[in-house]
C-alpha cells in the first residue's frame, strides 16, 4: 500500500490524555496479534512446525475420528462397551483445561490457579461444591495432581475423560467413594443425581475399585496407541482432502519470505514417511517443484520439547527410503537435505542463528512457544485456529462485555461512599446475581465450556501463557501475506491500575500521603562525599523523570523498552526472571503463585 492518502486516514494528532482514538486497522480476519512488539526487519530465519501450523486438520471431522479410536481402544482393554454409544460434540470441549487426577474433574483456571470453571463429568459444580473440594476455589499446580489439556490433539482426549467420569458417576452398577473410606456418596434427590463429596476419588463396583486417576491413566495410554500404532496417521494420509486444509496461499508466503532474503526451516515431532506425504500434498501443485525446495533445512523426529533442552542425536535422512543414515551427522546442514533429531543449540550453531533473528511458529503452547522462548530467545508465533470464532462471538456478543463493565461500575460506586467509620455492608446480591447472569450468557456463546482466553472479565491459564510466552499470535501464520516483511508489529501500550482507572481531570489530594515523594527533584541538590560527586550527579541526569515526556511516550517509566536490540520492542522477562516467579510441569504449565 502506497502513503498517499494515508493522512486522511489516520489522524496524525496526538490525542489529549484519556482520550479513545480509532486507530486504521486491518480487517480482523485478516489480522495478527502483538504481546511485544517485533521488527519485521530484523527476523533472518522463519521456522514452522507441521501439524495444526502448516497442516490444518478439519474440525470436527479429525478430532470425532480420534475420538472413535481411542474409546475402541479402551473397550479393548476392559471397558463396558456401552462407550462405543458415545459422539464426540465438539461445542463441549474447549483446550487449556486442567486435568485433576484425584477428583476427576476437569477445571477452567486463571493464571495464579483460581478456579473459574469446574466440571464433574458432565455436571458442572456449584460454587459452594466447588469450594467443598477446592477451599477458596484455588488449586496449586502439581505435576503428579494436574494434567493440562493444552493442545488440538487433547480435545477428543478432554472429551473422553468427560464422558467416561460421568457415565460412572451416573452408572447404578457403581458408587463414587474414596479408595481410603468406607463411604460412598449420597445422592441428591432434587437433582436425583449423586452428590460430589469432599473424599471421592474413584468409583467402585462390587469389591472393585477405580481411582479417577488410574482411568485418566487409562485414557491417556489409549490415546498414545492410536497415535503409536499409526492407525490416525494411515487415515488421515488415506484421505487427505477429508481431513487436512490446503491452501494455494501458502506457496505464496514461503517465496515472498525467501525473497525478502530469509531462510526458512521445517522442525516437526512427525517422522519423515508422514511429513512427506503432507508436506507433498500442501505444497505440490502450485508449482513445479518439491515441497523440500521452499525450504532451506528440515528437521524430523525433532522430539519436542526434549529438543529444546538435551535433544537427540542429530543423524541424516535418506530420503529415498525414509531410513537414517548410519553415525552422528557433524558437518555443517545442508539446503535440500532432511536431518532427524538434534537438538537447538545444535541447529542454532550450524545455522547460525543468534536467538532473536529467529521466530518460531507453532500451535503449542508448552511444546513450541514457552520453550523456544525461555530456553533459546527465539521470537514466537501462536497459530489458535479457534481465534476466528473467539472474533465472531466477541463481535456479536460485545454488548455483553459491555454490560459487565457496567456492572461491576456499579458495585465500584456502591462501595466509594464508604470509608474505615463504615460498620453496615451494602447489600450486593443482586448485583453479583447479575454478574453471574451475563458471565453465563458469555461463555455459553462459546460453548460449554467457555472461551478459551476468558470467563467473564478473568483471563484463563491459556491465556495468561500466550500474553506471557507468544510474541504473536493469530488465527493462521498466512495472515503474514498483508503485512510488508519491514512491518514493525507494536505491542499496545498496557496500562497498571493506577493509571487507567484514575481520572486525569481530577486533582490528586497528597497532603495525607506520608510516603509522597517528588521524584523529579535533582540529586544535584543533595551533597555527596567528594570523589563521588561527579558521578552520581551524572547518574542523577540519567534518572530524573520529565512527567511530560514520560507521559507522551505512553509507558510507565518500568515498563519502558531498554533492549537495544530492539529499541521498540517491550521488555521481555529473562529465563530466570520467569523461574524465580513461577514453575513449569513437562504437560505444559508454568504457574505463577498468587
Amino acid at each position: 500500500m502506497s502513503t498517499d492518502g494515508l493522512s486522511e486516514k489516520l489522524d496524525v494528532n496526538t490525542p489529549a490524555r484519556g482520550e479513545r482514538t480509532r486507530a486504521f486497522k486491518r480487517d480482523p480476519a485478516h489480522r495478527v496479534f502483538v504481546n511485544r512488539s517485533l521488527h519485521m526487519s530484523k527476523i533472518g530465519f522463519f521456522g514452522f512446525d507441521l501439524d495444526y501450523t502448516l497442516a490444518i486438520y478439519k474440525s470436527p471431522e479429525y478430532e470425532a475420528v480420534a475420538f472413535n479410536f481411542i474409546k475402541e481402544r479402551l473397550v479393548a482393554i476392559g471397558y463396558p462397551a456401552e462407550i462405543l454409544e458415545f459422539e464426540y460434540d465438539p461445542s463441549f470441549v474447549t483446550r487449556g483445561l486442567w486435568f485433576d487426577k484425584q477428583y476427576g474433574n476437569l477445571l477452567k483456571v486463571d493464571s495464579y490457579g483460581n478456579i473459574l470453571v469446574c466440571v464433574h463429568g458432565f455436571r458442572f459444580l456449584k460454587s459452594h461444591e466447588v469450594r467443598e473440594v477446592y477451599p477458596n476455589k484455588f488449586i496449586v499446580f502439581d505435576d503428579k495432581r494436574i494434567y493440562v489439556l493444552n493442545t488440538l490433539f487433547h480435545l477428543p482426549e478432554l472429551y473422553m475423560l468427560a464422558c467416561i467420569i460421568d457415565y460412572f458417576t451416573n452408572s447404578p452398577m457403581y458408587e463414587r467413594c474414596s479408595q481410603h473410606s468406607d463411604s460412598v456418596a449420597s445422592v441428591d434427590s432434587a437433582e436425583n443425581t449423586k452428590t460430589v463429596p469432599r473424599n471421592d476419588s474413584g468409583v467402585m463396583c462390587g469389591e472393585i475399585f477405580m481411582p479417577f486417576e488410574s482411568i485418566f491413566q487409562d485414557v491417556r495410554n489409549a490415546v498414545d496407541k492410536v497415535h503409536d500404532s499409526g492407525l490416525l496417521k494411515q487415515l488421515t494420509l488415506d484421505n487427505l482432502r477429508k481431513y487436512v486444509h490446503k491452501d494455494e496461499r501458502l506457496p505464496v508466503l514461503f517465496n515472498r519470505m525467501r525473497a525478502h532474503g530469509s531462510k526458512l526451516f521445517l522442525l516437526t515431532n512427525s517422522d519423515f514417511s508422514y511429513t512427506d506425504k503432507i508436506m507433498t500434498y500442501l505444497l505440490n501443485g502450485f508449482e513445479n517443484r518439491s515441497w523440500q525446495s521452499y525450504f532451506d533445512y528440515v528437521v524430523v523426529d525433532a522430539k519436542k520439547p526434549g529438543f529444546f533442552e538435551g535433544g537427540t542425536t542429530l543423524r541424516e535422512v535418506d530420503t529415498e527410503s525414509g531410513t537414517l543414515k548410519l553415525g552422528v551427522h557433524m558437518g555443517p546442514m545442508k539446503a535440500g537435505r532432511v536431518y532427524a533429531g538434534g537438538s537447538v543449540n545444535t541447529l542454532s550453531q550450524m545455522l547460525g542463528i543468534s536467538g532473536k533473528e529467529a521466530i518460531y511458529f507453532g500451535d503449542h503452547i508448552f511444546g513450541d512457544i514457552l520453550k523456544s522462548k525461555k530456553i533459546r530467545g527465539w521470537r514466537t508465533f501462536l497459530v489458535v485456529p479457534e481465534l476466528g470464532q473467539e472474533l465472531n462471538v466477541w463481535h456479536d456478543k460485545r454488548h455483553l462485555f459491555a454490560r459487565l463493565g457496567e456492572l461491576d461500575s456499579k458495585v465500584s460506586e456502591i462501595f466509594r461512599q464508604y470509608d474505615s467509620t463504615a460498620t453496615t455492608k451494602p447489600d450486593i446480591g443482586v448485583i453479583q446475581e447479575s454478574i453471574r447472569e451475563v458471565v453465563h450468557e458469555m461463555d455459553m456463546s462459546y460453548g460449554m465450556l467457555g472461551s478459551i482466553f476468558r470467563s467473564g472479565s478473568r483471563q484463563t491459564h491459556f491465556a495468561g501463557q500466550m500474553i506471557r510466552y507468544a510474541d504473536l499470535y493469530s488465527s493462521t501464520f498466512l495472515n503474514l501475506l498483508h503485512y510488508p516483511f519491514f512491518y514493525l508489529f507494536k505491542a499496545p501500550t498496557m496500562e497498571m491500575p493506577h493509571e487507567s482507572t484514575v481520572d486525569p481531570e481530577l486533582p490528586i489530594d497528597t497532603s495525607m500521603n506520608l510516603s509522597y515523594r517528588g521524584r523529579s527533584t535533582s540529586l544535584k541538590s543533595v551533597s555527596f562525599d567528594g570523589s563521588r560527586e561527579n558521578g552520581l550527579e551524572e547518574v542523577a541526569r540519567d534518572i530524573v523523570i520529565d512527567d511530560a515526556a514520560s507521559c507522551s511516550k505512553g509507558h510507565v517509566p518500568h515498563l519502558r523498552a531498554d533492549d537495544s536490540d530492539d529499541e521498540l520492542s517491550s521488555p521481555e522477562s529473562s529465563s530466570s526472571d520467569l523461574k524465580a516467579n513461577g514453575h513449569e510441569d513437562e504437560n505444559g504449565a508454568d504457574q505463577v503463585q498468587a
